[in-house]
């Protein structure tokens, strides 16, 4: 998107709505999430238990974190799961790619002016496509038994930080959550005990909701020795 084309964006958000513009767009939209909410839930609900993958759509397939979600998602089809990504390229065609022919490979797609377009790997039949991020995040986490976060962006640390959310509150189980790499994770992993936790805005316990590691093996030994303790089901 240009700078022309992002101002003419920008005017248009801020130009005052006449209440029949306003009430008939915001009337379509409920339509529109609904729509997502449907399809969404109709075609995940017979998934079986999976487990997400988040990261970078930046990553190439040369790229070392590329090549460890690939196996991670192997790895976790082989103890019986299907593994969720975001549908597009980087670390979530990794996450595909490994899961493809070995388990179930789903992609909840999200439309984007830039980086995001399916990847091949993804099982026909679980390509969805959705508009709005909200609704994807409600997909990821309700049909999802672990997650996966790889190396990523504002994207990836969104998805983080919604499902670290989700168990804090109790509005879903204790499912494990795994960060994959601890150099790229220390940065945030000292602002989280040497701010938030002595500023008193986490507990001691919330360190406590994630596990990080640094290989394949550890990231799938995390899930299966949680799910060697609790059967797996729903989220909710």
């Amino acid at each position: 998107m240009t700078q022309q084309d992002e101002e003419k964006r920008l005017q248009e958000s801020l130009r005052q709505k006449t209440w029949d513009e306003t009430i008939t767009k915001d009337s379509w939209m409920v339509f529109r999430v609904m729509s997502e909410f449907v399809d969404g839930y109709e075609k995940m609900a017979r998934i079986g238990p999976c487990v997400s993958i988040f990261g970078s759509a930046r990553l190439k397939p040369e790229s070392y974190y590329y090549k460890m979600a690939s196996d991670i998602a192997k790895k976790i089809t082989e103890i019986g799961f299907g593994v969720i990504t975001g549908g597009g390229p980087g670390i979530m065609e990794a996450g595909n790619r490994g899961a493809q022919g070995n388990g179930k490979s789903i992609g909840l797609n999200i439309e984007l002016p830039f980086e995001q377009h399916f990847n091949p790997y993804v099982d026909k039949g679980y390509n969805i496509n959705f508009d709005y991020f909200f609704v994807r995040k409600v997909m990821f986490v309700k049909y999802s038994q672990g997650f996966v976060v790889m190396p990523g962006g504002f994207g990836t640390l969104d998805e983080l930080s919604e499902a670290l959310t989700l168990i804090q509150t109790n509005k879903i189980g204790k499912f494990p959550i795994v960060l994959v790499g601890s150099e790229f994770w220390s940065g945030l992993l000292d602002w989280f005990k040497g701010t938030l936790l002595k500023e008193g805005l986490i507990a001691e316990q919330d360190l406590s909701l994630f596990r990080v590691v640094d290989t394949a093996e550890d990231a799938v030994e995390h899930i299966k020795s949680f799910y060697d303790k609790y059967s797996v089901s729903v989220n909710f």
